[in-house]
């Protein structure tokens, strides 16, 4: 066993500390070798030295750089080599986390890393949280104990009579509601068609001015962080109109509910700390590995009553959390450990750097560009910059060119009607020099194209 994984693990570093000298996408030769890995299933074993080879040889270099300091794509945060570290040994470990008599120790290192998390976002002591795959079922949580307290007012037990006959649920949504929230509500049996819509400004804010009459049992999702622009709803002014109907505000912060840990953009989520729920990912701003998301509530009762499992084989004590009174799954991998790790290490001052770190890229990659001569489409308040290069082929030819460059990778993305590439710096390990060379690349195939 020793010599496999010690192996592995410098092939693992190797391949860590290669990201930054080769292009963020993968060759066209290294996309047809993946058919090596294909074929017929063995009819016997094999040495395993020789599968692990097989697997880094050609899977490796088909990977897309994500981990790296120049993708720029989908929101996605390298992870911290602490984080990485955590994650090989609580794979050693091998602990299926949910129940805290089985594996104690990943049950009370979550415990901490929630309470951790509570407290670096700025969110009630007294909420329950869980540790899920990412903010779709996040979302997919935090709306359960949703449905579960409005229609518990309206005396209905949704978990033991389920929705048929049930008070309906007037669902709220931005113009600019996150897909995530969508199909997390057609899981909840709430319809992704069935909501009411709530016209948002040119950042993509909810206008409060268009928000409609809430009456009978109601959930707002909200969102902090728009995926787009960054920009946030204001949500001090959704809970006042929520709390005087006794509605529920859930708020969706995948990567934009960590601007509340830093000093400077904690303006951004204001009131945001007064909503019910929450959802946001950690495999995002926090940058730990996949998958990491994590379901926030403020009346944790509500999340366990959505969530609790019972059975005879299942060990429990009243003194004791079981992480699986708290989630979708049963049989689970111990996410926590990483975002502990994370914390552990980057400290408040820490992730309060990171963000802030990551927001001064984001408006340096507007600066250039624009000085370029490049049309910025967004206000740059967080970490997110859209840019537009003409008319909608325009810009997709110079995205599309951008990927194949290799020296960075941007998304593409439509934006009130535009076209434009979605940069979205959220890497530790992104620096002032990644951003320059990326501009550089931009620039230089944007003039060609």
């Amino acid at each position: 066993m020793r010599p496999l994984l010690e192996a592995t693990a410098n092939r693992a570093i190797c391949y860590l500390e290669g990201l930054d000298a080769r292009g963020v996408a993968p060759t066209a030769a290294a996309l047809a070798a993946l058919t090596l890995l294909d074929g017929p299933l063995p009819e016997r074993p094999c040495d395993p030295h020789a599968v692990i080879a097989l697997l880094d040889d050609v899977a490796s270099p088909a990977s897309v750089a994500m981990a790296g300091p120049r993708f720029f794509g989908f929101v996605i945060g390298g992870a911290l080599p602490v984080t990485v570290a955590a994650s090989w040994l609580a794979t050693a470990w091998d602990q299926n986390s949910a129940i805290y008599r089985a594996t104690p120790a990943t049950a009370q290192i979550e415990a901490t890393a929630m309470r951790w998390t509570l407290d670096v976002l700025g969110l009630p002591p007294q909420c329950g949280a869980a540790f899920v795959t990412g903010a779709t079922v996040a979302n997919f949580s935090a709306l359960a104990a949703a449905r579960h307290a409005v229609l518990e007012r309206a005396g209905w037990n949704v978990e033991g009579d389920g929705l048929f006959g049930a008070p309906p649920i007037t669902v709220i949504v931005s113009d600019e509601v996150h897909p995530s929230v969508t199909k997390a509500l057609g899981m909840l049996g709430l319809g992704r068609s069935r909501v009411t819509h709530v016209p948002v400004d040119g950042q993509g804010r909810m206008r409060i001015d268009q928000f409609p009459a809430l009456v009978g049992p109601t959930i707002v999702c909200t969102q902090v962080g728009n995926v787009n622009t960054g920009s946030a709803d204001p949500i001090a002014d959704i809970v006042d109109l929520a709390s005087a109907a006794d509605a529920w505000v859930h708020v969706d912060g995948a990567f934009g509910l960590w601007a509340a840990a830093s000093p400077k953009y904690a303006h951004l989520t204001s009131g945001m700390e007064s909503a019910d729920s929450w959802a946001t990912d950690a495999h995002k701003w926090l940058n730990v590995p996949y998958d990491s998301g994590l379901a926030i509530v403020r009346d944790p009762h509500a999340l366990q009553a959505a969530m609790a499992i019972t059975a005879a084989y299942l060990p429990t004590a009243s003194s004791q959390r079981n992480p699986a009174d708290f989630t979708p799954e049963l049989s689970r991998r111990a996410r926590g450990v990483e975002v502990w790790a994370a914390l552990r290490q980057l400290g408040r001052a820490g992730v309060a750097e990171l963000v802030e770190r990551c927001c001064a890229h984001a408006a340096r990659f507007a600066t250039q560009l624009s000085a370029a001569g490049f049309e910025i489409l967004n206000d740059v308040v967080l970490n997110q910059v859209l840019v537009a290069f003409g008319d909608s082929a325009t810009t997709q030819r110079i995205i599309e060119a951008v990927q194949a460059d290799g020296t960075c990778w941007a998304g593409i993305t439509e934006w009130q009607g535009r076209t434009a590439m979605r940069i979205s710096v959220s890497s530790w390990a992104t620096t002032t020099a990644d951003v320059d060379l990326s501009v550089m690349a931009i620039v230089r195939v944007a003039r060609s194209a």
